[in-house]
């Protein structure tokens, strides 16, 4: 439903007129896709607000066993080291885009390329943006053994 539609015309609430290309959390993310892809680490790092957290996938895994998540600039760039850093590549296929307040989730699933083998992580993909438009979390609900079993050659 549009504005229009609504008869608010310009004075519809914000969650009525969802600027679905320019909304923060929207850029913040692509942004984070896109440094991933072109492997731009200290970019990627600093695309997050100073107290951002990552937590993906959601709960404990080999990348944070006790699931705590990554908080601020050091552990990101941590959580990188860990799990970006040890892949070739990484492909982003999204299809549902559902924006809410300050964030974006995506449903779809990640490609991950690493050592001539090829996972891929179904779930759903959050991403806030603060007032600055700084990634202030980023959220990945994959299943762990789900994409472990996924694993198959390049």
């Amino acid at each position: 439903m549009t504005a229009q539609e609504t008869g608010l015309g310009n004075d519809a609430p914000a969650y009525l007129n969802i600027d679905r290309e320019n909304h923060p959390a929207v850029v913040a993310g692509r942004r984070s896709r896109e440094l991933v892809a072109s492997r731009d680490k200290q970019a990627w790092v600093e695309n997050f607000a100073a107290e951002g957290t990552v937590e993906d996938p959601v709960g404990p895994s080999m990348f944070d066993p006790e699931g705590h998540g990554f908080r601020g600039h050091e552990q990101i760039a941590e959580f990188w080291d860990k799990s970006i850093a040890t892949t070739e590549s990484i492909e982003f296929v999204f299809g549902d885009e559902i924006i809410c307040g300050n964030e974006v989730a995506y449903v779809g699933k990640i490609v991950t390329h690493i050592a001539g083998h090829i996972s891929e992580a179904h779930g759903v993909f959050t991403y806030r943006a603060d007032a600055d438009g700084k990634l202030s979390a980023l959220r990945a609900f994959w299943e762990v053994e789900k994409t472990i079993n996924s694993v198959r050659p390049a």
